[in-house]
């Protein structure tokens, strides 16, 4: 039964996460580029100024129910920074060589402008639930853009994003800080799964506002160092970052055959991992952090979606790359064995850290920094998970609080167990909660466009 369980989710697997959805994704990015008028270009010292920017100004306002613009954003970027940023980014440059990185960045460019759309409309389509707080999202929008005809086509996506969050959202986050925990302290999985189940449960069962908090504050400590981190390692190898940025161009655009493959398959390997790796790490498209921006005390929709275009350009264009090179730096392609000669990818990005930082200094950092972007994860998916399960029970009470503690308890079973064919599973799922959002994107472009013109005109 396992057997034929495995053989399904691949198939569908090798779809979701395939050259077509990937070439749409990304597709859908360019099309609402040029339907938004380049916004990530036209206007992104503008929207740097308004988000990282804005910041450093006083604001003392009573957010109510919801979130605050930033507990908003930090909350996104939880779910969005994870473990992929690390371990993901150095399989995919194992796998499609230097030049994964350039398509990385191409996608990342126009995922700019996908999740600004995606924050948009869920922004302007949201509910306002109990206490006044809002609730929002692909489901919302599609629902109540597209109208109660496509409330499946919502439900879809509801249930998709909800399954999702207990393995790509908890399983696998509870794994990785299972084994930081054991390398950094030599903990045992069970007693780090029970630690976690605790933590994880004093921040979920206070709801939006308690994790909105306890993101504000971890998101830009763990941001801030492994980004610190990151430069120093590549600060140390500064005379041949030429060299680095080189091979990036050079493989990205190389026609030669790879393993006795035809003419110009190496660049389709580069390109599939790129756009994947960036797709996957940024999310933009997937439909995930609208849901968290939706929370926002923010009325005008397009005030809060610009986070939308700095969210991946921290994430993908700023931590990736810093991943990226340090491994490009480090030298640890030429493995003999590649990929297969490290326990995991996480292992080697662990090498490729203290291959340049002296001593086992590297794998501090990446075991500490894995610790940290995977809890956030975990805390920003069970929002996730909530408001998908919240949307399909109508909010009912006693069915949140359910997956809350189901979710909780799943803490456990990712810290002591492998449970690899449920993480895969739950990446199938989290690659297919796309093609229900893309579909809504792309039916309400005109809307998207209409508000952002109206916006922009004004700041002019």
């Amino acid at each position: 039964m396992l057997e034929i369980v495995t053989k399904v989710n691949n198939a569908i697997n090798g779809f979701v996460w395939g050259p077509i959805m990937l070439v749409l994704l990304v597709g859908t990015g360019i099309y609402l580029t040029f339907r938004t008028g380049w916004i990530q270009v036209r206007w992104f010292g503008f929207i740097m100024k308004n988000t990282i920017g804005s910041l450093f100004q006083k604001k003392d306002k009573d957010h109510g129910s919801n979130l605050s613009p930033f507990q908003a954003v930090t909350t996104a970027l939880a779910g969005t920074v994870g473990t992929g940023n690390i371990a993901g980014v150095t399989g995919a440059i194992f796998a499609g060589g230097p030049g994964a990185v350039f398509w990385m960045w191409v996608s990342a460019f126009f995922g700019m402008c996908t999740k600004y759309c995606e924050i948009a409309l869920a922004m302007k389509y949201r509910n306002t639930g109990a206490n006044g707080a809002y609730e929002g999202g692909p489901m919302y929008y599609i629902e109540n853009g597209l109208g109660k005809s496509w409330k499946w086509l919502a439900a879809i996506f509801a249930v998709l994003g909800g399954l999702a969050s207990f393995g790509i959202g908890n399983i696998a986050q509870s794994s990785e800080i299972a084994g930081a925990m054991s390398g950094l302290f030599g903990l045992d999985p069970l007693v780090t799964g029970i630690v976690l189940m605790v933590l994880v449960s004093i921040v979920v069962i206070g709801g939006v506002k308690r994790i909105g908090q306890v993101t504000s504050l971890l998101v830009p400590f763990m941001a801030i160092f492994y980004i610190l981190a990151g430069i120093g390692v590549i600060v140390l190898r500064a005379t041949e970052i030429p060299a680095a940025l080189g091979a990036i161009f050079s493989s990205a655009f190389s026609f030669e055959a790879v393993g006795g493959g035809i003419f110009g398959y190496a660049i389709m390997v580069a390109m599939k991992n790129g756009f994947a790796r960036g797709v996957f790490s940024n999310e933009a498209g997937l439909g995930s952090a609208p849901i968290a921006h939706a929370a926002s005390s923010t009325e005008e929709p397009c005030e809060q979606a610009i986070w939308g275009v700095f969210e991946v350009f921290i994430d993908t264009i700023v931590i990736c790359t810093i991943t990226s090179l340090a491994v490009i730096l480090s030298g640890v392609l030429d493995t003999a064995g590649g990929l297969d000669a490290f326990s995991s990818k996480g292992a080697a990005a662990v090498a490729a850290f203290n291959t340049i930082l002296p001593g086992t200094i590297g794998g501090t950092v990446i075991q500490i920094s894995l610790l940290f972007f995977a809890l956030s994860t975990i805390l920003s998916w069970s929002y996730y998970g909530e408001r998908c399960w919240g949307y399909i029970a109508r909010d009912n009470k006693t069915f949140i609080l359910a997956y809350k503690v189901i979710f909780v308890l799943f803490c456990i079973v990712g810290a002591t167990g492998s449970g690899q064919l449920m993480w895969d599973i739950a990446d199938t799922l989290n690659g297919a909660m796309a093609i229900p959002n893309l579909v809504a994107l792309l039916a309400l472009s005109s809307v998207a466009a209409s508000i952002t013109k109206d916006y922009f005109n004004k700041q002019k």
